[in-house]
């Protein structure tokens, strides 16, 4: 397979990258571009560990060439936080326990972002839907569900 040239957008940052184009964006966030807060899961889009924003939804990067992401906005658990400042919605998913192993946490608070920046106040039911198609095997979904709805009361 030739490679070629891709340019991506990842957090900000443009990316002038080449690769053969049969390389998905979980291997070239995690290989070429050293970001490793996207989680390598099941790679069949099936456990969400690997989910991130491109234009402000939640894409499993697993199942994402990274050649379809060009011209797009990526953005991944790194691409959240400014410096060493944590945002709201990642001070709740630590202040309620819902961090527990850690391994689906990524997935779940961009997840999360998109949900809360599409509905501000979700009732518990569009949380767990929202959620759904990312798998958590320490806490049960209570404490995700409880940061994410403590959203609603609180500035983001």
């Amino acid at each position: 397979m030739k490679k070629r040239i891709i340019e991506l957008n990842v957090n900000g940052d443009n990316h002038e990258l080449f690769v053969n184009p049969n390389r998905t964006l979980l291997e070239i966030l995690r290989e070429d571009l050293e970001l490793t807060g996207t989680k390598r899961g099941c790679d069949q889009g099936a456990c969400g560990t690997c989910t991130v924003l491109i234009d402000g939804k939640p894409v499993r990067s697993c199942l994402t060439l990274a050649v379809e992401a060009q011209g797009k906005k990526i953005i991944t658990i790194e691409g959240l936080q400014e410096g060493d400042t944590i945002t709201p919605l990642q001070e709740a998913f630590v202040s309620e326990g819902a961090v527990q192993c850690g391994f689906c946490t990524p997935g779940m608070i961009l997840t999360a972002k998109a949900l809360l920046e599409e509905n501000p106040t979700p009732t518990k039911e569009e949380v767990l839907r929202a959620i759904s198609g990312n798998l958590c095997r320490c806490t049960g979904y209570f404490k995700i569900t409880r940061a994410i709805m403590k959203m609603d009361r609180e500035a983001r």
